[in-house]
């Protein structure tokens, strides 16, 4: 499949890259120069927001995969709050209507589980100390409950999903959300860290086969997804996954 990829410069679009490209034709927006360039893809630096370069760009693929969000530097500043609500809403918006222009009728969207605030019944353990019990982790709620997170970056990426539908219901499009958990490349597989994001993180492999996963769904409007490494399912459900779009995590947490 040709596909256009928003952000895939960033440090969860740079590990899952190298795994899509190895199925796919390429083609990516983003505003800084990639630090690896993955073989084969074709890059382009420009801004998110403008209508007419993703239009441009979008041509002739069959799907966007939106993987942008703000920095990471100054977490929590009123600033970095700005950035990660700019991407999330008039960016996406920006770029779904750019997409929609050129004929692109399919978006994966990689969301998070932070849409929603902490597991309840959960509090997070020292590093050093693995959960005794599953109660302990906390557990998240399913799909079929509207999130709630308050914090900018949760409130970012449920926003983020409410453009997603918003383009389902207004322009006709495919709108999958997969609600990542803790990203993590090759060289540091297994996550390292406390228990909780032990028990949660995904290999950037099952990331990308998660993405592939939704590449292939199509016609059925908007939808989201819990994607975790959490095979036994102690934290949340991945029954929706599995049913709907095939995948399981090959790469299982401990």
């Amino acid at each position: 499949m040709r596909l256009l990829v928003v952000g895939a410069c960033g440090t969860v679009g740079s590990m899952v890259l190298p795994h899509l490209a190895r199925a796919h034709e390429i083609r990516v927006l983003d505003l800084v120069e990639p630090r690896a360039p993955v073989e084969g893809v074709e890059y382009h630096t420009g801004d998110l927001h403008d209508v007419d370069l993703v239009a441009a760009l979008a041509e002739g693929t069959g799907s966007l995969v939106f993987m942008a969000m703000g920095p990471a530097r100054g977490w929590g500043s009123p600033a970095t709050a700005r950035a990660h609500l700019d991407v999330a809403v008039p960016g996406m918006y920006a770029t779904l209507t750019g997409a929609r222009r050129a004929g692109v009728r399919h978006l994966v969207y990689t969301s998070s589980m932070s849409v929603y605030r902490y597991p309840l019944g959960g509090r997070e353990p020292p590093p050093d100390q693995p959960p005794p019990d599953d109660q302990r982790l906390g557990r998240y709620p399913d799909e079929s409950v509207p999130p709630d997170a308050t914090d900018f970056y949760g409130l970012a990426k449920r926003l983020g999903e409410a453009v997603c539908r918003n383009a389902a219901i207004e322009g006709g499009m495919d709108a999958l959300c997969l609600r990542l958990c803790f990203p993590t490349g090759e060289a540091d597989w297994p996550r390292q860290g406390t228990a909780f994001q032990r028990a949660i993180a995904t290999s950037a492999r099952d990331v990308a086969a998660a993405i592939d996963a939704a590449l292939a769904r199509r016609g059925h409007g908007f939808d989201v997804y819990s994607i975790s490494g959490d095979a036994r399912e102690r934290t949340m459900s991945l029954a929706k996954a599995k049913r709907e779009l095939g995948w399981a995590p090959r790469d299982p947490t401990p």
